[in-house]
């Protein structure tokens, strides 16, 4: 039976800010700084070693338009050791990296094709095998009309047929709608696999033929939680064996603390270091955030007369004497059965925050995005930021207005 092999990544978004991290010491910051390089360094060490046909990047490389060098020399590097091994690379950019940013340009090895902002198609010839690669990069930031009519349909049957495509799915809401397509509309043309970008959870929309998200190889902020990474992909004209590969360096996630019976700081601080520990042991290297549960009305008391940097910076110091990587980006507590009620503006305005949708969000953020030095430093607003400003801004209420807690 006839099979290539080829590794489907996306998103790596090499130069990531990680805004909005405070308090970090210097080490921490280098190590969260770093984490999008090294896991684009395991993926280009993965297909040094297992030696793939080839490997596809469906979209955005880079973090931002204006690509930063130090990320530029990385994945340049990363492009010349896989030419040294004679495995060629197709990239297609994303809306994060499109081609009409500005950047100081670096020149990448033969093996590297970038397609334009055009449709088109880059046939290998893989062990006596056509492989037809069709695939486009973002002429600009914003692509808002679906492609996929500009894919030419497959022809040849002993060919295989991939496209790449960063973009999202028609009725998509947890990110900014680009390229849209229906699965049907990916079926029509016939293709053994359709490699995605933009997603950044992980998903297959359709097994026979693989429509697929990898993901991203490194999660940047608690919306982004598990591990990360990128799939090596067998494939034959009787189907498909994906196998996923973990990139990530390091794990954003949320952990429940057990305060059962705690009364007193030490206590506490004892309990998060344990659940961070356990945590460190099965997963590896996190970044999290701990939220305190089963708290009784005496120790509910004790933490809310401590300020809120002051309770992160003790039990960041208590978890940092383990030897694993662990970084606490916040805490917050849950009421146990005795805790006190939030005060009735703060439930109003919870609530009020709980019915956003989207576009609210947007409506009340649009200054704050709109200003010209703020702006070009914030995230696109997605669903999946917005609940993050949602569960920082719920969190904040109920410390001024109410309890000071987290429900």
């Amino acid at each position: 039976m006839k099979e290539i092999r080829f590794i489907h990544t996306a998103d790596l978004h090499l130069g990531s800010p990680f805004t909005g991290m405070k308090g970090l010491q210097k080490e921490q910051w280098k190590r969260l700084k770093d984490s999008t390089l090294l896991a684009f360094d395991r993926l280009v060490d993965y297909a040094v070693e297992q030696r793939p046909d080839f490997l596809l990047v469906a979209g955005d490389i880079y973090d931002g338009e204006n690509r930063s060098l130090r990320a530029q020399h990385r994945f340049q590097t990363g492009m010349q050791r896989l030419a040294d091994e004679g495995i060629p690379v197709l990239i297609s950019h994303g809306n994060h990296d499109h081609l009409s940013g500005k950047w100081t340009r670096f020149e990448l090895p033969s093996n590297v094709h970038v397609f334009g902002a055009e449709v088109s198609r880059k046939t290998l010839a893989i062990r006596g095998m056509d492989v037809a690669i069709s695939g486009f990069s973002y002429g600009e930031r914003h692509v808002k009309e679906s492609k996929v009519k500009e894919y030419l349909p497959a022809e040849n049957r002993d060919a295989f047929y991939i496209g790449m495509l960063h973009g999202s799915l028609e009725g998509e809401t947890a990110h900014a709608v680009y390229a849209p397509f229906t699965k049907n509309q990916l079926l029509e043309k016939n293709y053994d696999y359709w490699a995605l970008g933009h997603i950044h959870q992980r998903q297959e929309l359709h097994a026979d033929p693989p429509i697929v998200y990898p993901g991203n190889t490194q999660g940047r902020h608690r919306g982004e939680s598990g591990t990360k990474g990128f799939y090596d992909v067998r494939l034959s004209k009787s189907g498909a064996k994906l196998e996923f590969i973990q990139a990530s360096v390091l794990q954003f996630d949320e952990v429940e603390v057990d305060c059962s019976g705690a009364v007193h700081m030490n206590e506490l601080l004892e309990a998060c270091s344990s659940s961070a520990n356990r945590f460190a042991e099965q997963c590896g290297p996190a970044a999290l955030a701990l939220k305190l549960v089963n708290l009784d009305a005496e120790a509910l008391e004790l933490i809310q007369e401590i300020p809120e940097e002051e309770l992160l910076e003790a039990i960041r110091e208590s978890v940092e004497a383990q030897d694993t990587f662990m970084l606490v980006q916040r805490v917050s507590a849950a009421r146990g059965n005795e805790g006190g009620e939030l005060s009735p503006i703060a439930e109003e305005i919870i609530a009020k925050m709980d019915s956003w949708e989207i576009g609210d969000w947007k409506t009340v953020l649009k200054d704050l995005y709109r200003h010209p030095k703020s702006g070009r430093y914030l995230e696109p607003l997605e669903t999946g930021a917005a609940e993050e400003v949602k569960s920082l801004a719920a969190e904040k209420i109920r410390r001024s207005l109410g309890m000071g807690l987290n429900s």
